[in-house]
């Protein structure tokens, strides 16, 4: 587990800087269209200040897209006290609960650390689950918390969300000739700008396009194998795994489509918020449920 931790606050560099080189890609194609250098040196420094802030804000940016709702021991007590054990027995801060007034069973956990933590539970969820299930559901959350999994993770949210902002705006400023129409009276005869080099708009127009899709993979790539570890982290805290167990065969059981749903925030929540079509699922930022339990039900020396 220690090993985990490490590994992962490593990752969160690399992840940073893989996302980087993404939103680096597509204002520097914009920079071709244009034909103008300075747009992608001037979209790259604001992404390197985006993903500073979102370092600090993209927790409650998550909780707010959420609807999260933040409760206390007098109005939500059996979830305030479950969350409350865990952390002493974790041996780590007790983070901020919220309650998502939804009837879809999930949760989810965000943050940027232990101290700056915070789980969330749907009513969906606190509805068909048993105590021992609960604690299951919220021991895997608070796992995130423990391996640090949540700075990752919301990193990751942060910048997906940059990722297909800046996707989506350059697309639609190409469409309509606002990135490279602008140039045509400054080409020379010979054609040189990139607004004028067919070749450049297809480059351009399928960097665009691929890097929404490059930045999902790496989403799907960073959640998977965490949310098997949560899984373990969580087994071994309650020293129950059936617990968990049970919970899973109920979310994929009871499991529905959320109400809010968002596909930047998907890779947060215990089971797959956003119910997605079987080409989606290649981009899937949770494994399959019957997976997860096969390996709670084997052994917690298998993860």
């Amino acid at each position: 587990m220690y090993s985990a931790v490490a590994k992962n606050k490593r990752n969160t560099v690399f992840i940073i800087l893989i996302f980087l080189v993404i939103i680096g890609g597509l204002g520097f194609a914009a920079s071709a269209l244009a034909g103008n250098p300075s747009i992608g040196f001037t979209v790259l420094v604001i992404a390197a200040l985006y993903a500073l802030v979102q370092y600090f804000f993209a927790g409650r940016q998550a909780i707010s897209i959420s609807h999260g709702q933040r409760i206390d021991q007098a109005t939500e007590p059996r979830l305030w006290r479950t969350v409350e054990n865990l952390s002493i027995t974790m041996g780590i801060p007790m983070p901020e609960v919220y309650v998502v007034v939804d009837p879809a069973p999930n949760a989810f956990a965000t943050g940027r650390d232990p101290q700056h933590a915070v789980v969330a539970a749907t009513a969906g969820l606190l509805q068909i689950m048993d105590d021992s299930e609960l604690q299951g559901v919220m021991a895997h959350e608070m796992g995130h918390v423990k391996n640090y999994d949540i700075r990752v993770s919301t990193i990751v949210f942060g910048l997906v969300v940059a990722v297909g902002f800046l996707a989506d705006v350059l697309l639609r400023l190409s469409f309509f000739g606002a990135v490279f129409g602008g140039n045509n009276d400054r080409r020379d005869n010979n054609g040189n700008g990139g607004g004028g080099n067919p070749i450049l708009i297809v480059l351009g127009l399928a960097a665009m396009v691929v890097a929404p899709l490059a930045a999902a993979g790496v989403q799907a790539a960073v959640s998977r194998q965490r949310e098997y570890l949560a899984d373990a982290t969580g087994a071994l805290t309650t020293r129950y795994p059936e617990g968990l167990a049970r919970a899973l065969e109920k979310l994929e059981a009871y499991g529905r489509p959320m109400q809010s749903q968002n596909s930047s925030t998907a890779h947060l929540w215990i089971s797959d918020p956003m119910r997605p079509s079987a080409m989606a699922r290649l981009f899937s930022t949770h494994p399959p449920l019957p997976d997860r339990i096969a390996r709670l039900r084997g052994s917690v020396d298998t993860f």
